[in-house]
């Protein structure tokens, strides 16, 4: 019996964990690095055990701290979550060696299936379908596109796609490099890319008794670098008939390892409805939720059960309705996908009926809140927000308007872009494969839900809040409207700037009522510090709005904007000299291409930056010469530092 169990993970899924733990009367134990000494996870665990440091490599990588936590708290098993040591065969040997119960798969089936290499071989044999290997060397453009793929690890990093051979060096390197960093094994191999294949993949759980599941298939087509961003139970493309044999094919590659727990099997899928094993995951997936939500089971509760020794059902329960899962990043999906960093001052999703636990309605699996502070070590996932309905239709309305009405202030994210999607007339229509974002545009799916009036509505509504606020703290007539006039006299002006789009907002409150340039069938109802009513040519419209710092955050029916207050007078100092790059985010600089006085073109790299657990290539802006390098591999360096500044050429200086 497991009386206290340690998570080996942190955030929303060291919060799953402990949810199944607490319906089941099971003790918990959180482990935390400095970064997460206020976390979520951290707080709710009955006891929590710190390991010295911030990045992964001295915190929630080192297994020896872990076991060590562990015995120091006193429980009496560990589970791996998903990520960092989950699929590490030397952690679960340390653990049962340690006299504890391992939540997981043998160790032996960890390590073969850690090997994407050897994992292939060994499906191959089994009578699993599968993509042949390409070896580097003697790749020829009748082989392209490819992928260049880390053996060891996930979570696309460590992934390259290649489609000019003068680009296979390049990509190899980067590869080796990421997936050196990320999982400790820098072992890289290739295989044919699929441009448009569907990535299907097989929720397996079987116990030490013989009875292996395949609970229900998921896809996960929609990816941006490799990384699932949406969900889906049970997948659109599938029939009958397919899954009858991608359920056959995930029965065969689990017992052909003798799995016990539960298991992923994910495969690619050709238009032609013909399938290709990918890998295992041998551990529980990220997007486990809509599995649950379709089947009603606990695959935590499950995977505690089976570790105990439990002998599963002959069979799983059928599926009924339909799941979608997004997962929302702390990130600009309009800047290359740029991760983003800094504190949450607001977190609320509308309508949420339950936290990490299944069944009909809206879900939301988090591991911030209110307050949380997004670093620069881990994840930029904030959450993952999951809906079930009986139809697909009514399950991605449902996820739609939820995101579109929540309240995330402090961090740019990818919430319009899921928004987007989820009302895409091409997803509504089940065409979801892998190239979903380059067929569709990353431009149009990532535009901003709220634009053109919509948007100088609510850079009205800022003005006039930040004003109400400004006259709330004054000491002297503070009851007075703020740009009240007597007398008709110039208005007052603030302006705005939302990415590259400046608003100028020209006001003043007379007797008469708001009087805004540009805005002459806006009447003004209402103006408070968080709350400005409008009527819109007589339809009344309500803003709330928050302020931090110069940032003001703007919620309405109309969609939410985050707005940048423009300082009232320029500080001369804080111009950059021409052709600076500075860093878009905290990082750390890994490599560098360039030294002071080499000649670069526009798009060559100079160096890279690693940043929650990607790399992030930093390239020239044009063509000219490398005047400034201010910094060295292994610098940490914080937003906004200079990392190099191009020069124009100068005639007669050294290509």
């Amino acid at each position: 019996m497991i009386h206290n169990l340690l998570v080996a993970n942190r955030g929303e899924i060291a919060r799953r964990v402990f949810r199944s733990c607490r319906d089941a009367g099971i003790g918990t134990t959180a482990v935390f690095s400095d970064a997460d000494a206020a976390a979520p996870h951290t707080r709710e665990a009955d006891v929590a055990v710190r390991l010295p440091g911030d990045a992964p490599g001295e915190t929630y990588l080192r297994a020896e701290l872990i076991v060590k936590a562990a015995a120091d708290a006193g429980a009496d098993a560990v589970h791996p979550g998903y990520g960092f040591l989950s699929e590490n065969a030397a952690f679960a040997r340390a653990v049962l060696d340690a006299g504890l119960t391992w939540v997981g798969p043998p160790p032996a089936a960890i390590e073969t299936m850690g090997s994407k290499v050897e994992s292939k071989r060994i499906m191959a044999a089994a009578g699993v379908p599968v993509l042949s290997e390409l070896d580097p060397a003697t790749v020829t453009e009748a082989d392209l596109p490819l992928l260049v793929k880390a053996s060891a690890g996930g979570g696309g990093r460590g992934m390259r796609v290649v489609r000019e051979v003068g680009e296979l060096a390049e990509a190899v390197e980067s590869a080796r490099a990421e997936a050196g960093s990320a999982f400790g094994d820098p072992t890289v191999f290739c295989e044919r890319y699929l441009e448009t294949g569907r990535h299907i993949e097989v929720q397996v759980l079987a116990d030490s008794h013989g009875t292996v599941w395949a609970v229900g298939e998921r896809e996960c087509s929609i990816q941006r670098r490799h990384q699932k961003v949406v969900e889906e139970a049970p997948s659109p493309f599938v029939d009958d008939a397919m899954r009858a044999e991608l359920f056959d094919a995930a029965r065969k590659a689990a017992l052909a390892i003798d799995y016990v727990g539960a298991g992923t099997v994910e495969f690619l899928a050709g238009p032609d409805g013909r399938f290709y094993f990918l890998e295992m995951n041998t551990r529980l997936q990220v997007e486990h939720p809509v599995t649950e939500n379709v089947t009603g089971l606990d695959l935590v509760a499950l995977q505690l059960s089976v570790a105990q020794g439990a002998k599963l059902p002959p069979e799983p329960p059928a599926p009924q309705g339909h799941s979608i899962e997004v997962r929302l990043y702390a990130e600009d999906p309009a800047a290359g996908w740029q991760p983003q960093s800094g504190t949450l001052h607001t977190f609320e999703v509308p309508g949420v009926d339950r936290e990490f636990t299944h069944g009909a309605g809206l879900r939301l699996d988090s591991g911030v809140e209110s307050g949380s502070v997004v670093g620069v070590h881990y994840d930029p996932m904030l959450a993952k927000v999951i809906t079930w309905a009986p139809t697909r239709d009514e399950a991605a309305r449902r996820l739609a308007t939820a995101l579109a009405g929540a309240k995330i202030h402090g961090v740019v994210t990818n919430r319009d872009l899921l928004v987007n999607i989820l009302r895409h007339e091409a997803f509504l229509a089940g065409e979801t494969d892998t190239a979903f974002f380059d067929r569709h545009g990353l431009g149009t799916l990532a535009k901003p839900l709220v634009s053109g009036d919509g948007e100088k509505l609510s850079a009205l509504a800022a003005a006039l809040a930040g004003a109400a606020g400004n006259r709330a703290a004054a000491t002297t007539l503070g009851r007075l409207p703020s740009g009240w006039r007597n007398v008709r006299s110039v208005g007052q002006r603030k302006v705005f700037t939302r990415g590259d789009t400046t608003h100028e907002v020209l006001y003043s409150v007379t007797r008469d009522g708001l009087r805004a340039e540009g805005h002459d069938d806006v009447r003004l109802v209402s103006a408070e510090p968080g709350r400005v009513v409008l009527d819109v040519a007589g339809v009344r419209r309500t803003f709330t709005v928050a302020r931090h710092g110069e940032k003001s955050f703007v919620d309405s029916a109309l969609g939410s904007v985050a707005f940048t207050a423009e300082p009232r007078f320029a500080d001369p100092s804080a111009a950059l000299a021409a052709g600076s790059l500075v860093a878009p985010m905290p990082g750390t600089i890994v490599r560098l291409a360039v030294g002071v006085g080499d000649a670069v073109a526009a798009g060559d790299p100079l160096l890279w930056l690693e940043a929650m657990k990607m790399e992030h290539r930093i390239a020239a802006p044009a063509d000219g010469v490398v005047t400034e390098l201010p910094v060295k591999v292994g610098l940490q360096v914080e937003v906004g530092t200079i990392l190099a500044v191009v020069g124009e050429a100068v005639v007669g200086e050294r290509a």
